[in-house]
């Protein structure tokens, strides 16, 4: 496959950023990375910049590889992170557009790679969860509803690979820090600190630069682990009880 690529070069965040066009030779068969790979390795043969992008397992698992691909953050499949992406979904002759996740709460470390630590501190905004340490206890000790612990592993799925903030207009991050809530706020274990959770969570969120959401359901649609919109509600009635009760 002959490919054209029009892709994103920016040395650092103070830099000014632009398009480049580069040719490459490509297997049907290859992932979206290996393809990079290639096109990095014919770079790098010609004595010329290497494009940076960021990856670690390629398996679907870490979300480390974000890209905007043709318009959509990890590429045109649902469900699928870009490492997941292969070339056999593409065209001979295609024009791919290779982009950075773009969001101010994002800043792009180089060329395609951006710096997602923001996600880590509103985790860390979150706190802890009052369980006892020490022996395992019984898995049966604490029951918890079918429906409950479906929906809480549903929430756990997120990746945090941020392509909901690249998909949202307002580069929201309510998605995310919404599956965080709610897979601890809906097992007993994360009932003791939800409230307040929900609240320091949402006040991290928000002094990290994310927009609001205006349910465009745009997150939802490019999730690589397809989470649900339902956990921002749950996150919202959260949030609000915590205000509310003076937390």
């Amino acid at each position: 496959m002959n490919l054209k690529l029009k892709i994103w070069r920016q040395t650092n965040n103070n830099s000014t950023g632009r398009f480049e066009h580069y040719q490459v030779n490509a297997n049907e068969h290859m992932s979206f990375l290996e393809m990079m790979d290639v096109l990095n390795e014919d770079l790098v043969s010609q004595k010329k910049e290497p494009i940076a992008f960021d990856h670690d397992c390629r398996e679907g698992i870490c979300g480390a590889c974000s890209m905007v691909i043709n318009g959509k953050p990890h590429g045109p499949l649902k469900g699928t992170t870009t490492c997941q992406l292969h070339m056999r979904h593409f065209k001979d002759g295609d024009t791919i557009t290779v982009e950075p996740f773009r969001a101010n709460a994002f800043p792009v470390v180089k060329d395609l790679v951006v710096d997602r630590s923001s996600f880590d501190r509103i985790i860390q905004a979150g706190g802890y969860i009052s369980v006892n340490t020490g022996q395992a206890t019984d898995g049966n000790a604490i029951p918890v509803n079918r429906n409950d612990a479906s929906a809480a592993f549903d929430a756990a799925a997120c990746i945090g690979c941020g392509a909901c903030v690249a998909a949202c207009p307002n580069a929201s991050a309510m998605l995310f820090t919404s599956a965080k809530v709610s897979h601890l706020a809906l097992l007993p274990q994360g009932k003791i600190e939800a409230k307040s959770r929900a609240k320091k969570m949402v006040e991290q969120m928000d002094l990290e630069g994310f927009g609001k959401c205006s349910n465009t359901y745009a997150c939802e649609a490019e999730c690589p682990k397809e989470i649900s919109v339902t956990n921002i509600a749950m996150l919202n009635r959260e949030y609000m009880s915590a205000v509310f009760a003076g937390e």
